[in-house]
C-alpha cells in the first residue's frame, strides 16, 4: 500500500493557515469572545472580545476576518434601542410642544399631568436607551480621554437630572424660573430626543463599518474549496486547506485553479483576468505557472502546487486589502481633538458661572444651577455633530443623483486635495471587451468574404477573441454557416471546415506548422500590435487570405474626462498588467505620459504606495479584481460600476455607469461639501462662543439678560435648523 500523502501529508489537519488577519469559514470558528477586536481610529487598543475604544468610545471590530459576515451584536443592540427611543421620544415631543402650539392641549391636560407623561415617556428613553452613551462618557472621565461621548454624557444627563428634580423638588428654584402655577420648566424632551439622534448616527456608522471586511470576504470567496489531489492511489477531493506543497492536482476544463502551482502535464488556455485584469485567456502548457482562483477554460490540466495557503498570490491580495482597510487617515481624529478641548472648556465654563453666581448668595445660588445647567445644554453637540453628517448625507444623495456612489465621508473630505490619477487600461480606460476593429485582406480576395468564413468558424470557439470575431461579421450583417469540423488548436488558433472549405484561423506558428508560408512579415503585424491590436491570421484552402485585428477600445468619454482633470492639475498616470507595447499605443493615443504596464496586483499596490510616499494625493481607479490592492491603498479608490463586486468593495468612490467623467463631477462634489462643511461648523462653534457667555450670564449685570435652560434648549434646536438648512443647499450644487 503507498503512503504518500497519508503519511507524509497528513490531511486531517491545515499545514498552512491562512494569514493572521484573514481566516477560512468554519463551522466551529472562534466565538466573539475568543477574537481580537481592535480600534479603527487607535489601531494599538486590542482586548478580547467586543467593546468601546477608552479613548474615543467608538466599537471594537475584530482584527481577523472570516469569508462569513460575522453577527454584529452590537449593531442589533443599538438598533434595537433607538428603535424603541425614537417610538418613546416622538409622543414625548408632541406632549412637551403640543401645548405651546395648540391651547386646547393645555386645557384640556393639566400641567402637572403634563410633566409627569414627559417623565414617563422620557424616563426608559435615557436610563436604557442612553445607557451606552453614559458607559462611555464614564470610561471618558475614567480614562481621561474626553471626547464627543463626554458632552453627550453630560448634555444628556445633566437635562435629564435637572428635570427630575424641576419635577420632584420645585421649591429649589427661585419664583422667576416658575409659572403661574408654580412649575418649573423640564426638558425630558431635549434629553430623550438627543439620545434618539445620537443613536440613529450610531446605527449608521456601525452598518457602514460592517461592510469593511466586505471586500476581503469577497476575495476569499473566490478561492476553491476543494481540490483534487493526484497521487499513486489515484484521485481524491480534498479541502483546499489540506493541499500542501509538492501535491500533484487534476484541474478539469471549467474549474478554478486551487492553488499556486505549476503545470505538469496537458496545454489549455487559463483566464486570468481576476489576476491580470485583461479579458483574453492566456495560454499554458507544460512548465508555466498557473494562478490559484483563475479558471482552466479549456483542455485539462495537472499541476504541481507550489504555494498554498497564505503563501498564494489570491491570499496575498487579500491580505492587501485587509490591511489597506485597517488604514485610517488623520483626519479620522479631528473629533477628537476638537473634543480634547472643547469639552473642558465647556465644563470649566459651567463650573465658573456655577461659582460666581453662588458667591452672590440669596435666590442666585438657584440661579447658579440654572445658569450651570443652561450652560451645559446650549454646548450639548447637536449642532456640532450634525454639521458635518448631514452635509455628507446631502452629498452622498447629490452624487447618487449623478451616478457617483460614495462609500464613506472620508472619500468625500480627500476626493479634492487629489493631485495624482492612477488609472487601469482595460475596463477603465477601454471598454474592457474585445471588438473586431479591421480586416485587411490579401489581394484579390474580397474582406466580407473572408471575415464571414473566419467568424463562421469562430462561432464553435469559446475564446474572447473568437467571440469578437463573430460579433463583429454579424454587426456588418454577414450571415454565419455552421461549421462542418472544428478542431481547437490550444495556444495556437483553431482550425476547420466551413462551406467545404479549410479554414484556419490563428498565430504564424500554427500557420508554420501547417505549411502555409505566404504569411505577411513580422513587420506588418507588428503595425497592427503597435495600435493596441492582437493580430490573427486567417487562411483558406492552405492559402493566407486575411489578418483580423481584434482590440479593446477606447470609451468615448475616456478623452474628455482626462482633458478635464489635466485642466484641474491633475497629473494621470496609467498602470496595467497589460503587455507594454499595448499600453503605449493606448496611451498614445489618450496623451498619456507616464505608463506602468506588465505589473502584477500587488505591484500595481507599490506604485500606489509609492506615490502616496512622495507626498502626492492619489485616486486610483479600476474595474477588476487585480486592482483591489491599489484601490484599497490609494488615498480615494474609483471603482468602475461596471466592473467587479470586489473593486467596488474595495474601493471608496464608485461610478456607476463607468464612465471617468464621474470623477470630474465627483470632485465638484467634494469640494462643495468641504465647503459646505466648513461654514456648519463655523456657525456651529460660532454659535456656541455667543451662546455659552450669554447662558453663564455674563450680560445679567450689564442688561439684566438671563438664559433659561428653555430658551437654550430653543437655541440649541434653531442651531440644528441652521444646520440642515445650509447642508440642504447641496442637492442644488451643479455637478458637470
Amino acid at each position: 500500500m503507498h503512503t504518500h500523502d497519508h503519511e507524509r501529508h497528513p490531511r486531517t489537519q491545515c499545514t498552512h493557515p491562512a494569514a493572521p488577519s484573514v481566516a477560512p469559514s468554519t463551522s466551529n470558528g472562534p466565538s466573539s469572545t475568543e477574537l481580537e477586536y481592535t480600534c479603527p481610529m487607535h489601531p494599538e487598543i486590542v482586548q478580547k472580545g467586543p467593546g468601546s475604544c477608552p479613548i474615543c468610545g467608538m466599537a471594537l471590530e475584530p482584527k481577523e476576518i472570516t469569508a462569513e459576515e460575522p453577527e454584529d451584536h452590537e449593531l442589533r443592540d443599538m438598533t434595537r434601542r433607538f428603535v424603541v427611543s425614537a417610538a418613546l421620544s416622538l409622543p414625548l415631543l408632541a406632549v412637551a410642544m403640543g401645548h405651546m402650539l395648540i391651547p386646547a392641549v393645555n386645557a384640556a391636560v393639566p400641567g402637572h399631568v403634563r410633566v409627569w407623561i414627559e417623565f414617563a415617556l422620557g424616563t426608559p428613553v435615557v436610563l436604557w436607551g442612553a445607557w451606552p452613551f453614559f458607559a462611555r462618557f464614564a470610561a471618558s472621565l475614567r480614562t481621561r480621554n474626553l471626547n464627543m461621548f463626554t458632552l453627550i454624557g453630560l448634555g444628556v444627563g445633566v437635562a435629564y437630572l435637572y428635570s427630575v428634580v424641576a419635577l420632584l423638588m420645585p421649591g429649589v428654584f427661585p419664583a422667576q424660573l416658575k409659572d403661574a402655577h408654580g412649575m418649573v420648566g423640564v426638558y425630558f424632551e431635549t434629553s430623550a430626543v438627543i439620545t434618539a439622534l445620537v443613536l440613529l448616527g450610531q446605527v449608521l456608522e456601525l452598518r457602514a463599518r460592517s461592510r469593511t471586511g466586505a471586500a476581503v470576504r469577497a476575495l476569499l470567496g473566490l478561492s476553491p474549496k476543494t481540490a483534487r489531489v493526484v497521487s499513486e492511489d489515484g484521485e481524491e477531493e480534498v479541502p483546499i486547506e489540506h493541499v500542501v506543497e509538492g501535491d500533484r492536482l487534476r484541474i478539469r476544463p471549467g474549474e478554478k485553479v486551487p492553488v499556486d502551482a505549476v503545470i505538469l502535464e496537458g496545454e489549455s488556455a487559463v483566464d486570468e483576468s481576476m489576476i491580470t485584469g485583461e479579458p483574453i485567456p492566456v495560454d499554458k502548457r507544460p512548465g508555466d505557472t498557473v494562478i490559484g482562483g483563475t479558471l482552466n477554460a479549456q483542455g485539462s490540466l495537472v499541476a504541481r502546487a507550489t504555494k498554498v495557503g497564505k503563501d498564494t498570490l489570491l491570499a496575498q491580495i487579500v491580505q492587501q486589502v485587509a490591511d489597506a482597510q485597517r488604514s485610517r487617515a488623520p483626519i479620522q481624529k479631528l473629533a477628537d481633538q476638537v473634543s480634547a478641548v472643547f469639552v473642558p472648556v465647556v465644563i470649566l465654563v459651567a463650573l465658573v458661572a456655577l461659582a460666581s453666581w453662588w458667591l452672590f448668595g440669596g435666590d442666585a445660588r438657584a440661579l447658579a444651577v440654572t445658569n450651570a445647567v443652561a450652560v451645559l445644554i446650549i454646548a450639548c453637540p447637536c449642532a456640532l455633530g450634525l454639521a458635518t453628517p448631514i452635509s455628507i448625507m446631502v452629498a452622498m444623495g447629490r452624487g447618487a443623483s449623478a451616478g457617483v456612489l460614495f462609500k464613506d465621508a472620508e472619500a468625500i473630505e480627500t476626493l479634492r486635495k487629489v493631485d495624482t490619477l492612477v488609472v487601469d487600461k482595460t475596463g477603465t480606460l477601454t471598454l474592457g471587451k474585445p471588438r473586431l476593429v479591421g480586416v485587411w485582406a490579401a489581394e484579390g480576395i474580397v474582406e466580407n468574404d473572408v471575415l464571414r468564413l473566419a467568424a463562421s468558424l469562430e462561432q464553435a470557439s469559446e475564446h474572447p477573441i473568437g467571440a469578437a470575431i463573430a460579433l463583429g461579421a454579424q454587426q456588418r450583417g454577414l450571415s454565419l454557416a455552421k461549421p462542418e469540423r472544428f478542431e481547437a488548436m490550444s495556444g495556437k488558433g483553431i482550425r476547420g471546415q466551413v462551406d467545404g472549405r479549410d479554414i484556419v484561423v490563428g498565430t504564424t506558428k500554427l500557420f508554420g506548422e501547417l505549411g502555409i508560408t505566404d504569411t505577411p512579415d513580422a513587420a506588418t503585424l507588428d503595425e497592427r500590435r503597435a495600435e493596441g491590436q492582437t493580430a490573427m491570421l486567417v487562411g483558406v484552402d492552405g492559402t493566407f487570405a486575411a489578418i483580423v485585428g481584434v482590440a479593446d477600445p477606447i470609451k468615448e468619454s475616456t478623452p474628455e474626462a482626462l482633458a478635464a482633470l489635466r485642466a484641474e492639475g491633475v497629473r494621470v498616470v496609467m498602470l496595467t498588467g497589460d503587455s507594454e507595447k499595448t499600453a503605449q499605443a493606448v496611451a498614445s493615443k489618450l496623451g498619456i505620459t507616464e505608463v506602468v504596464a506588465e505589473v502584477l496586483p500587488g505591484e500595481k499596490a507599490k506604485v500606489v504606495a509609492r506615490l502616496k510616499s512622495e507626498g502626492r494625493f492619489v485616486a486610483m481607479a479600476g474595474d477588476g479584481i487585480n486592482d483591489a490592492p491599489a484601490l484599497a491603498t490609494a488615498h480615494v479608490g474609483v471603482a468602475m460600476g461596471t466592473g467587479t463586486d470586489v473593486a467596488m468593495h474595495s474601493a471608496q468612490v464608485t461610478l456607476v455607469k463607468g464612465d471617468l467623467r464621474g470623477i470630474v463631477r465627483a470632485r465638484t462634489l467634494s469640494r462643495a461639501t468641504m465647503k459646505n462643511i466648513k461654514q456648519n461648523l463655523f456657525w456651529a462653534f460660532v454659535y456656541n462662543a455667543v451662546g455659552v457667555p450669554v447662558a453663564a450670564g455674563v450680560l445679567y449685570p450689564f442688561v439684566g439678560l438671563l438664559l433659561s435652560p428653555m430658551l437654550a434648549a430653543l437655541a440649541m434646536s434653531a442651531s440644528s435648523v441652521s444646520v440642515i438648512g445650509n447642508a440642504l443647499r447641496l442637492r442644488s450644487v451643479r455637478l458637470r
